[in-house]
């Protein structure tokens, strides 16, 4: 059964993942997963035993080598179970009735493309641990996590606020039709009024594609609003975000024309990290 995961770990982003993925699961009425990965080379080893080979055997430093090891993953282990319990016990007092907590070791981006057929919507922080204090910096997984997954990724700041209104940048792709599609097929956005804008030059050709995914919104019941805005497409999309306060953003993993650009390579963490509301990205 699909289900919303969270990814959860030690940094400051953590309550707010957890709330925000509490928030997606009653509105999409799934289940809730939280998922803690350790990855090997996230923690170091305790003491650095090379320069001193000269001083015991080869099988006694091989030994206090997989000691020390085996130290070091039980504190992590036991420090993701506490993360863990923590995030089902804050799901529990917004309202969820019960969650699954998962506990796995390898990299973020491969443990997640197994479970993937089990994921509606992945819920993740803009910085993990490494980058907790650094507001300008990305969480070092995230953008090979957006690439590698086929799901929809809700990408969230420090702080919880339930989404009250939605901008979807727009540009008449493939890909910018299925969002539009599953988007008023979802109950995850349901009663939130949406803006379309596009980027681009104000043609009859724009208009068209953008008033035909408005009737489909409009059908599925959702107050639609559009625009089309000439200039560069970050800044141009934070501009009007602003402008109307609109407090969750939804583009394309992949689209065309300039925001095929904006969204492949350093572009796309241009935008993860300049974002101060979450950032649903859909494929």
């Amino acid at each position: 059964m699909p289900e919303v995961m969270a990814c959860i770990d030690d940094s400051a982003s953590a309550p707010a993942v957890c709330d925000y993925a509490a928030w997606a699961s009653l509105r999409l009425n799934v289940s809730l997963s939280f998922l803690h990965v350790l990855e090997p080379l996230r923690y170091p080893g305790e003491a650095d035993l090379s320069g001193n080979v000269w001083l015991r055997s080869r099988d006694s430093l091989l030994q206090e080598l997989a000691s020390v090891e085996e130290r070091r993953n039980r504190q992590a282990l036991e420090q993701g179970r506490l993360i863990l319990n923590a995030a089902k016990e804050r799901a529990m007092a917004a309202g969820i009735r019960g969650a699954d907590v998962r506990q796995r070791e390898g990299e973020l981006a491969e443990r997640l493309h197994e479970l993937e057929n089990e994921i509606e919507l992945l819920v993740i922080g803009a910085r993990g641990e490494e980058h907790a204090n650094q507001m300008s910096a990305l969480g070092s997984k995230l953008e090979s996590v957006v690439r590698a997954m086929h799901r929809p990724i809700l990408v969230t700041p420090f702080d919880f606020k339930a989404p009250e209104s939605v901008l979807l940048a727009f540009d008449g792709s493939a890909t910018m039709r299925q969002a539009v599609a599953t988007l008023a097929a979802s109950s995850l956005l349901q009663g939130l009024p949406i803006h379309l804008v596009m980027i681009g030059s104000a043609d009859d050709e724009h208009w068209a594609q953008l008033d035909a995914a408005c009737d489909e919104l409009a059908v599925a019941g959702f107050t639609v609003h559009t625009a089309i805005r000439p200039g560069e497409v970050e800044s141009t999309l934070h501009l009007y975000q602003t402008e109307q306060r609109i407090d969750l953003l939804v583009i394309g993993a992949y689209g065309h024309s300039r925001l095929r650009q904006f969204l492949v390579g350093s572009s796309t963490a241009r935008m993860l990290r300049t974002t101060r509301t979450p950032l649903l990205v859909v494929r």
